[in-house]
């Protein structure tokens, strides 16, 4: 990648940094994984990005998550990457060239492929170092998505106990962990939770350190949307660059380059000014090679690579002269075959022959067989004059004129040599011209950047303005305040007190002052709130999940056993103050056969009475 500085001006330039993953070592189970009681394993299964540790007890629980990669696998062929087994996370490298293989568990933030989730469970497990055979031997913190669908427990709780064999498991909503780890310790809080990840942007109202799921909203706009409107909106921009505004450099300019405006409308009016464009648009540098293949080729090198275009064009007219002269030879083979009957005196086959051949007459197989005996003779004449021709040019080391009027070239081999007859003239020798340097009319470096002004704050605005992507959804705002006016005002003006941002989508600047601004306007005059960032919105789930883990170690309330699992089904889970609610399946009762039967006989003959009335 050339350097940015060659744009002339390195102000406001950035080059794509294009991030290539690194395989993650497989961890060896230490002292971490020993001790008097099992050490759960903590799984923040996000839909963007996976986070596996493990939660150690003592003072010091440990680093942050030993395993972070992303929740995607692809399955390789033969031969790619050294074997044909699935690629997982960080094991692909660089996603944009397998992008179109690319598979992942999840549809929205709901896990619904089981087979590509076992492949994101044995990754973590095998890199992790769980060295117990046959099972995975220890107790396992799992999130979930909001009012996760009781099917997708079901099958994940299947996954975890028949087939990987776990003692206990519970299940906890990564933004209610990540509530959790931010909360003081003991202290029963309500608030109202905002939390925007890769898929969704759900609003969680939390009443006395629970859950009130039945005002629970989600917004189904998150990162990726994000991601892919600005795509669009840069390759509309610049369709000569197609190629290269690819979906991981629209996550890097998200990340790294994009923030809420306080006021949109107020912004958009500033990047009206031309000085404040200029001073605020990123311009991201492309790579691209500043050396053109013209100024870098001497005369002999040149001349050397005409050689061998024209020897490889020689040898593809050879080989299609030859292949032609088959197919001649086979079908004279064939008339030559039918003529010996007529010789013969066998006139049915030979009739029967004709007809085959589609031709009505004796005369007409003569003349298409001397048509093609002239044609396969001349062939033959080619090749052989090519083949002389071709031992001529590897013996002869002197610039002699070959002689052109034997060859006879027929038309295509004079079409495809056209653009070589400097070879053909080598009688005078030329004086050798100086290489001269070929000076591009344009800055190649600026041709190759993406001013990027207002799209910074276009993208991330879908959450707040989904309408922006012809989205017919409600915002942040809108949902924010239709959940408010479902509770009283003393509810309400104790949940504002503690409005909580966390997930990946809230960390652009000015996302807490935006939030803020949002709420000074619907609440009342003079009232107060208070908006709390997460410390970490991305591991705080983590965190979260293992600080609960370690509290409630032996609490027996909240973890699922399998033998609960076996008795009450896959779908079955324990409440616990970073919990989904538990709804048990009600299936209707169905009304037996006898009673069904009456039921039918009276309505069969009242219908017959109306009838002969």
């Amino acid at each position: 990648m050339a350097a940015a500085s060659v744009a002339g001006p390195a102000a406001n330039v950035f080059p794509f940094r294009d991030v290539r993953a690194a395989p993650d070592p497989v961890l060896e189970a230490g002292p971490v994984a020993h001790g008097p009681l099992p050490v759960p394993l903590v799984l923040d299964n996000g839909s963007f990005q996976a986070r596996a540790g493990w939660a150690c007890p003592g003072p010091d629980p440990g680093p942050e998550p030993r395993l972070q990669f992303r929740a995607v696998c692809a399955r390789g062929r033969g031969g790619a990457r050294g074997g044909a087994g699935p690629q997982v996370g960080n094991a692909l490298g660089s996603l944009e060239p397998l992008r179109w293989m690319l598979r992942s568990p999840f549809d929205r933030n709901v896990p619904v492929n089981l087979e590509l989730q076992e492949l994101l469970l044995d990754y973590s497990f095998q890199h992790l170092g769980v060295s117990s055979q046959g099972c995975v031997d220890h107790p396992i913190v799992l999130t979930e998505a909001v009012c996760n669908p009781l099917y997708s427990r079901q099958m994940m709780s299947e996954l975890l106990f028949e087939c990987y064999g776990i003692p206990k498991v519970a299940y906890g909503i990564d933004s209610l962990f990540s509530f959790y780890h931010n909360k003081p310790k003991n202290l029963t809080s309500s608030g109202l939770i905002i939390s925007s990840g890769y898929q969704c942007t759900h609003i969680l109202p939390i009443l006395e350190g629970r859950l009130d799921a039945k005002n629970c909203k989600r917004i189904n706009l998150g990162g990726s949307q994000a991601a892919g409107y600005l795509q669009r909106l840069l390759q509309l921009k610049y369709p000569g660059h197609l190629a290269a505004i690819t979906l991981s450099r629209m996550e890097e300019i998200l990340h790294e380059h994009s923030y809420i405006a306080e006021d949109y409308v107020e912004e958009l009016q500033k990047w009206r000014c031309p000085d404040y464009y200029e001073n605020n648009v990123h311009k991201m540098q492309l790579p691209f090679s500043s050396k053109l293949l013209g100024s870098t080729l001497t005369s002999e090198e040149k001349q050397e690579r005409r050689q061998q275009q024209l020897r490889r064009l020689q040898e593809l007219n050879a080989r299609r002269r030859e292949e032609k002269l088959q197919l001649d030879q086979e079908r004279l083979d064939r008339l030559l075959y039918v003529q010996e009957l007529l010789e013969d005196g066998h006139m049915d086959q030979f009739h029967k022959a004709l007809i085959e051949l589609n031709m009505d007459s004796p005369e007409e197989l003569q003349s298409y067989i001397q048509k093609l005996s002239s044609a396969v003779e001349q062939a033959k004449q080619k090749i052989l004059q090519a083949e002389v021709n071709l031992e001529v040019d590897v013996v002869d080391s002197k610039p002699e004129t070959p002689d052109l009027e034997q060859l006879e070239p027929s038309l295509e081999d004079v079409e495809s040599i056209n653009d070589f007859e400097p070879l053909f003239s080598e009688e005078t020798p030329e004086v050798e011209k100086p290489v001269t340097t070929v000076q591009p009319v344009f800055n190649l470096a600026a041709y190759h950047q993406l001013f990027v002004g207002t799209e910074r704050i276009r993208a991330p605005e879908i959450i707040f303005q989904p309408s922006l992507i012809g989205e017919e959804q409600a915002g942040i705002a809108e949902t924010l305040q239709y959940i408010l006016d479902r509770y009283p005002k003393d509810v309400q003006e104790m949940l504002v007190q503690n409005v909580f941002l966390t997930g990946g989508n809230m960390m652009y600047p000015g996302m807490k002052v935006r939030i803020e601004k949002e709420l000074l306007e619907m609440r009342p005059f003079q009232s107060s709130f208070q908006v709390q960032l997460a410390s970490n919105p991305v591991l705080d789930a983590w965190y979260g999940a293992r600080d609960w883990a370690l509290d409630h170690l032996e609490d027996s309330e909240v973890w699922i056993t399998r033998k609960e699992y076996e008795e009450k089904g896959g779908e079955y889970f324990k409440e616990h103050c970073a919990s989904n609610i538990y709804v048990p399946i009600r299936l209707p009762k169905q009304a037996s056969r006898s009673s069904e039967a009456p039921a039918s006989g009276k309505g069969s003959g009242a219908s017959g009475g109306g009838a002969g009335e």
